[in-house]
């Protein structure tokens, strides 16, 4: 199977026995994939790595559709959490990325939504890239204005509230 590249990160995709080995915590995960793991590298904790894992333990095939984990190659060093919400439907993948605390503010964000918009179009299904950021500017809006996306409206998410969906088209030889 293939991962998103870029320069400065490699992407490890987070199998079944990889959760397995992260629900056991940084030490275990981080002697597992021998790479450092910071203390504190994700802010949503283990639920979402749960939901992931039902979804992996049911159609294992499905795992590059889900979480994978960003290493800063310089320093082997985990740095945050990015991947998909699941495959895609109707031409349409979610991408969705965090970057841990001490490591923002060195464009490590916008280097990982373009290695996920990068592997996203690798598979021919795939029309248009979406994302979701607080209905505020913040610093994730500005890695997708970066990234090519564009603002598309503000919608209401049961879980979260009001939330600004953003949209990145496959440019095709048509248009």
């Amino acid at each position: 199977m293939s991962s998103p590249t870029s320069p400065r990160l490699r992407f490890i995709n987070c199998t079944s026995d990889i959760l397995d080995q992260l629900f056991l915590g940084n030490d275990h995960l981080a002697y597992y994939l021998k790479i450092n793991v910071p203390i504190k590298w994700t802010d949503f904790g283990e639920s979402p790595f749960r939901f992931v894992y039902a979804q992996v333990y049911q159609i294992p095939d499905s795992a590059n559709w889900w979480s994978w984990l960003p290493i800063l190659t310089s320093e082997n060093m985990l740095v945050g959490n990015c991947g998909f919400k699941g495959p895609p439907k109707n031409g349409e993948v979610e991408i969705g990325y965090e970057v841990a605390e001490q490591y923002r503010g060195r464009g490590l964000a916008t280097e990982i939504a373009g290695a996920l918009i990068e592997y996203a179009y690798t598979f021919s299904e795939v029309k248009t890239i979406v994302a979701h950021t607080l209905s505020f500017e913040n610093p994730s809006t500005g890695v997708l204005r970066k990234s090519g996306f564009h603002f598309i409206a503000e919608v209401h998410d049961p879980e979260d509230g009001d939330i600004w969906r953003w949209e990145l088209r496959r440019v095709t030889s048509n248009e």
